[in-house]
């Protein structure tokens, strides 16, 4: 039997030997409003937002630090075009099955099954790993939102690594 990974203290270690401060980890102070789906899923868009370094070849890689930036990448992508690049976890098997940090294949077997409705247009990566909570609140997921409404999500599906 494997221990549990302790990943509190892997992230600790990881960011003090990239130079940065003791992290604090976020605590929110008030509880988000619950928000129940009004429609039946087959009947929803889902949208697709993964923090796992993952771009299409040709766009810019993701940087290292602090990198709020996100891809824009259609539904219809083809595995082989995807490219990954983190700081923060093992690459292997991301590389070797995108799908395991952007399940956009599973998510398109669901839309056949008639699970759920339709995906958005577009998905949408970015780096995780990102050391400022402020920036994330503040830039990225603003612009994230805004995107998502664009694209008239019902619902979206946030996979962090």
């Amino acid at each position: 039997m494997s221990l549990p990974l302790q990943y509190i203290e892997i992230i600790k270690k990881k960011y003090a030997a990239l130079g940065y401060p003791p992290y604090h980890w976020v605590i929110s102070q008030t509880q988000p409003p619950w928000t129940p789906l009004r429609k039946p899923l087959s009947q929803c868009t889902v949208g697709l937002i993964a923090a796992g370094g993952i771009y299409v070849a040709g766009q810019v890689a993701f940087h290292y630090k602090d990198d709020t930036s996100f891809r824009v990448i259609p539904k219809e992508i083809k595995i082989e075009d995807l490219r990954i690049t983190h700081f923060g976890y093992d690459l292997t098997d991301a590389r070797k099955d995108p799908n395991v940090v952007f399940p956009i294949e599973p998510l398109r077997q669901l839309v056949k099954e008639g699970i759920i409705n339709r995906l958005a247009e577009h998905t949408f990566t970015f780096m995780g790993g990102i050391y400022s909570a402020r920036r994330v609140m503040d830039e990225l997921a603003p612009k994230l939102v805004q995107f998502l409404l664009r694209e008239e999500v019902d619902v979206a599906l946030l996979v962090p690594v």
